[in-house]
């Protein structure tokens, strides 16, 4: 069963300022990496134990994948941390 994800303020903050930043450039290539992490997010939802173990958090419940930017995800709380960017 998948886990329902909840993306925290703080990292559909950094999503919209992301997108924003590369939109000045390119605003196709603004959606796409959006979608991407998106993307990438879901999958958080069906494998909440994959990718690596946050090291400076040392806690093996979260975990992070990297896309464009740093998304952790903690599968007992069930929500997505602030993405680096």
């Amino acid at each position: 069963m998948a886990l329902r994800i909840a993306w925290s303020p703080r990292a559909v903050e950094d999503l919209e300022a992301i997108a924003q930043y590369i939109a000045t450039d390119s605003p196709a290539y603004a959606a796409a990496v959006v979608k991407k992490i998106v993307r990438t997010a879901r999958n958080f939802s069906r494998f909440p134990f994959a990718g690596r173990v946050v090291p400076e958090l040392a806690d093996k419940s979260i975990r992070e994948w990297f896309v464009y930017s740093k998304i952790s995800f903690n599968p007992n709380r069930e929500d997505l941390r602030r993405s680096d960017h």
